[in-house]
């Protein structure tokens, strides 16, 4: 429990390390917002006005710990390009990202341990095909997969939409047709994720398994006269998964900063398209709440991890 707390402590540190280097890459980023609100035949006047209400004009040390006081009490500030409060604009974003994310951890974890498993259980030239396949997909940059995905299954064979998470007739259609076509513009953004996680997933099951294979214990279960799939299952799966669980708790916080680029390429109006229009924009309130949660998000996955470990191995305990 006192090493939890200790990281907890640590953890907190390094998401202040990581706003504070954020704070510091916008101001030294070209760009104004101020210049952006009153646009390019704005005077001398006009613009120093926006700054001051803006409080950009103030000494940079003094705009971050204003910031800081005021996150930490749960005002997240209000956005420059839209006006909207900042909780108000993440909050309304949020459950599109956990829902993409969500269900493409569950399938990459279903789908890659799966074929992990069958990997290190039959060898020979599947395993092979099965690797080639696994290190491809996860070699590949996710934005250029969805890319080709779109080019494929949108522009060539016209089977599905590519952009937003509905189409513009949604709620005008039946419940079925509505959840038909919800469905619809989920599949192209869902297998991005998920195909990439796939194959870092199987990588990882199937030498975890191997490692495992060779154990004592292992040799104890087949000298009983145990079959192989139940010394596969039983020994060898079970106590490869000890470190797959590590992996789940760390990929967490993968899987959000990779929907970044996901969303913002197939229009999905999650938490990475509302970030990636706010570093456009310079909408530093947006971005700063953004890279918090975000950083907020490894920290927790990090302990997640921990305590998924300790809990399924009593020997961490």
């Amino acid at each position: 429990m006192l090493s939890l707390v200790r990281r907890a402590a640590s953890g907190l540190g390094v998401v202040l390390g990581v706003v504070t280097l954020m704070f510091a890459l916008l101001r030294l980023a070209p760009g104004d917002p101020a210049r952006l609100l009153v646009g390019p035949a704005a005077t001398v006047e006009q613009l120093a006005a926006q700054r001051h209400a803006l409080g950009l004009d103030r000494p940079p040390a003094e705009q971050y710990v204003t910031w800081l006081g005021r996150f930490a009490r749960g005002d997240w500030g209000t956005s420059i390009a839209t006006g909207r409060p900042v909780r108000a604009t993440l909050g309304q974003a949020w459950p599109a990202t956990v829902r993409l994310v969500g269900i493409s951890l569950v399938l990459s974890y279903l789908i890659g341990t799966a074929i992990g498993v069958v990997q290190a259980a039959r060898g020979g030239r599947l395993d092979t095909a099965l690797s080639i396949a696994t290190v491809t997909l996860f070699a590949l940059p996710g934005y250029w997969l969805g890319l080709m995905l779109v080019m494929v299954f949108t522009y060539r064979l016209r089977w599905l939409p590519a952009f937003g998470a509905a189409g513009f007739d949604a709620d005008f259609l039946p419940p079925a047709a509505r959840l038909a076509d919800r469905l619809r513009h989920l599949v192209l953004p869902l297998a991005t994720l998920t195909l990439v996680g796939i194959g870092g997933t199987a990588r990882f099951v199937r030498g975890a398994m191997l490692d495992v294979a060779g154990a004592p214990y292992v040799t104890v279960a087949r000298s009983k006269g145990l079959s192989e799939t139940r010394v596969t299952l039983r020994h060898v799966l079970r106590n490869a998964l000890i470190p797959v669980v590590t992996l789940l708790g760390l990929s967490l916080p993968t899987l959000f900063s990779g929907a970044v680029f996901i969303e913002a390429i197939f229009a999905w109006p999650g938490v990475g398209r509302v970030l990636v229009e706010a570093v456009q924009a310079r909408d530093y309130p947006v971005v700063m709440a953004a890279t918090a949660v975000s950083a907020g998000l490894v920290v927790l996955g990090n302990l997640l991890a921990e305590v998924l470990v300790s809990w399924v191995d009593p020997r961490v305990r």
